[in-house]
């Protein structure tokens, strides 16, 4: 058994996918800084080697994908596979529930997740997801609307965002000018 993986083509630029049978584990931009780090945690946590090729779970994938930058899609239903800590996942999994084309501050995702002091480690957490759009740490903003902190780099979170609220017909929640 391998964690297998493939490029996809997106608007953003080329991303990687790596799935097992358990579910996609990997979905990030391949320039990302800390993409090298996400990848050795999640081989190290499974004990097996990346190899590349095909997989239905990436087919999928990158269907699904495909479906959301055309506008199609707002709800992922590709089998997930969070490798991090137990709090890494709560956090990530209370990012499922974040509506497409909506916005929560990091503040209000600390709320919700049940520590309102828990800002910062949410933060990190967020830093730390590994399966971009689809897990859509893109949607946590500063409390006073700002755009803050995204691997993948803020001109591609606020393309995320406008492009959500495009095909949500909800108005955009940040301020572009902080």
């Amino acid at each position: 058994m391998a964690i297998i993986y493939k490029y996809i083509d997106t608007p953003l630029g080329k991303m990687i996918g790596a799935a097992t049978n358990d579910g996609v584990c990997l979905f990030d931009f391949e320039y990302r800084r800390s993409l090298s780090k996400i990848q050795q945690r999640i081989q190290d946590a499974l004990g097996i080697e990346y190899e590349e090729g095909e997989h239905p779970t990436l087919n999928q994938l990158e269907k699904e994908v495909h479906e959301y930058f055309a506008g199609a899609r707002k709800i992922f239903d590709v089998p997930l596979q969070m490798i991090g800590t137990v709090f890494q996942q709560k956090v990530w999994k209370g990012l499922l529930d974040i509506p497409y084309g909506e916005t929560r501050s990091y503040k209000k995702q600390s709320i919700y997740l049940g520590d309102v002091k828990a800002i910062r480690a949410v933060a990190t957490a967020n830093g730390q997801n590994g399966i971009a759009i689809i897990v859509p740490c893109h949607r946590v903003i500063g409390d006073n609307g700002s755009l803050v902190g995204y691997g993948g780099g803020l001109p591609k979170k606020k393309w995320l965002l406008e492009h959500e609220a495009k095909h949500s017909g909800k108005d955009l929640q940040i301020d572009l000018f902080e």
